[in-house]
């Protein structure tokens, strides 16, 4: 029987993140993945990119990982949304805030590589990989788990269970949660183009009819497109050559960027919302996509994964250095009282963006117009729209603060 204070069940971006950000604590740590990390390599010309509010910087840079992140992120200082057909825009300035950058886009490649560095050289964590949960009980005062690790089974016994394993998370199913799942009948299709205009530090989000298209600063003048599409559109949108889908592109989002060239690959995702109604379960907290799947639109789903992590980190710190169990009722009751309010407001708020700017009906496009031309001309509510986004609203945990947890001696 092997021990610990917590295992994580998920070794990617959230689930790595919330592992680096408790080392040093004291506290006991084992971290459950089943890929074996990919090799380095070099960056790609389409490679996935997320963008990193700037409430999810800080975090980053209180756990440490920003130095090794920061060369190849692109800052966003400038939002253009817009509604296509209508005169309605507005635009979130990183100068109204006071702020170097709203965000960030980020490779997902350069924040995985960061992660599995720090993990290297971090003794008071244990990586399990390859390794797969087989089975978990919960008991008063602890949670039990039985892990196959390179052929080998494991018993693991933790005082709290942390779910990290995505949207198709499997402690979510063995606990047979309630939650939301719908789907949005709707497709992102991915790629990357080079503009002969780029526009540095400048981000896009058109409204159309079929939903959001975003346009995602770069590094090198190249820009991340996420083309949100009906399913009955994908299929056209994938076959196109790249001359014919580059005119498609041009048409749909006009010459803002000059004219479109080399479009890199382009792959598609079917969109849905998934909520888990009760996320915190005895000894068991499900965090990141295991705990809450968005929309795109507005790019807060990994955002809202790394505030899960910061609040977390910092309620299960606090309650190992007062000697408390740091999986118990009163810790856990916390970390909900702390989250439940974002999760479920954001998750609200994507949605609700979602479909009302996919709806042509003819009154609610006049409104929608002249909601945005209000928000671009009254200061105040921009300034708040914006800092809701850039996750540096309300109560803050250390980290969100760019504050690392307090560590113990060794």
């Amino acid at each position: 029987m092997y021990e610990y204070d917590l295992v994580i069940i998920g070794g990617g971006l959230v689930g790595g993140s919330l592992a680096c950000a408790l080392s040093g604590t004291g506290l006991r740590i084992a971290l459950v993945e089943a890929v074996r990390p990919s090799a380095e390599g070099q960056p790609s010309y389409d490679e996935r990119v997320i963008a990193l509010s700037w409430g999810s910087r800080r975090i980053l840079e209180a756990i440490g990982l920003w130095p090794d992140i920061a060369p190849e992120a692109e800052p966003i200082r400038r939002v253009h949304v817009s509604d296509r057909g209508g005169c309605g825009f507005t635009r979130l300035d990183s100068d109204d805030i006071g702020v170097e950058a709203l965000g960030h886009v980020v490779p997902a490649r350069a924040i995985g590589v960061a992660i599995h560095a720090a993990l290297r050289e971090a003794p008071d964590i244990e990586l399990l990989c390859p390794a797969r949960l087989l089975e978990h009980r919960v008991a008063a005062d602890r949670v039990d788990l039985g892990v196959q690790c390179e052929g080998q089974r494991l018993q693991l016994r933790a005082a709290l269970l942390v779910a990290a394993d995505g949207g198709d998370s499997t402690v979510r199913k063995r606990l047979a949660l309630n939650v939301r799942d719908e789907r949005y009948d709707q497709d992102a299709v991915i790629t990357t183009v080079s503009p002969d205009r780029p526009q540095s530090g400048v981000a896009f989000e058109r409204f159309t009819d079929t939903g959001p298209l975003a346009l995602l600063p770069m590094t090198g003048g190249r820009y991340s497109v996420v083309w949100t599409c009906s399913p009955d559109q994908t299929g056209e949108l994938l076959a196109l050559p790249d001359a014919a889908f580059l005119a498609r592109l041009q048409q749909r989002f006009g010459y803002r960027l000059g004219g479109f060239r080399q479009a890199a690959p382009r792959r598609a995702y079917p969109l849905k919302l998934v909520l888990t109604r009760n996320p915190v379960q005895p000894r068991v907290v499900l965090i990141g996509n295991a705990a809450h799947t968005l929309h795109p639109v507005a790019g807060q789903g990994f955002n809202l994964g790394l505030r899960d992590v910061a609040a977390l980190a910092e309620v299960v710190a606090q309650s190992a250095r007062a000697g408390a169990d740091p999986g118990g009722p009163a810790a856990l009751s916390d970390y909900q009282r702390w989250r439940g309010r974002d999760q479920s407001g954001t998750a609200t708020l994507t949605d609700l963006l979602a479909r009302l700017f996919v709806s042509r009906w003819p009154p609610l496009g006049v409104a929608r117009g002249t909601a945005m031309l209000g928000l671009d001309l009254i200061p105040p509510l921009r300034r708040l729209l914006a800092r809701r986004f850039m996750g540096v609203g309300g109560r803050l945990p250390r980290l969100a603060c760019g504050v690392p947890l307090e560590k113990v001696d060794a």
